[in-house]
């Protein structure tokens, strides 16, 4: 299950909101057909991708 949760830049999450990160950290990834482990190869691709999105980014905000 997914959860979004909006934060305030100023605003500190909840102690569970952490409590319920910190046992997210703990559990195991699980892959499936919708969502495959990335080879090596699609990995750099993804890094690419976001490096540009954020380069991007940075050209339009200035």
């Amino acid at each position: 299950m997914i959860r979004k949760v909006t934060l305030d830049r100023n605003q500190k999450p909840t102690k569970e909101q952490i409590k319920q990160i910190e046992d997210a950290a703990k559990r195991e990834i699980v892959f499936d057909e919708d969502s495959p482990e990335l080879t090596p190869a699609m990995e750099k691709a993804f890094r690419l991708a976001a490096k540009n999105r954020n380069t991007q980014r940075k050209a339009n905000i200035s």
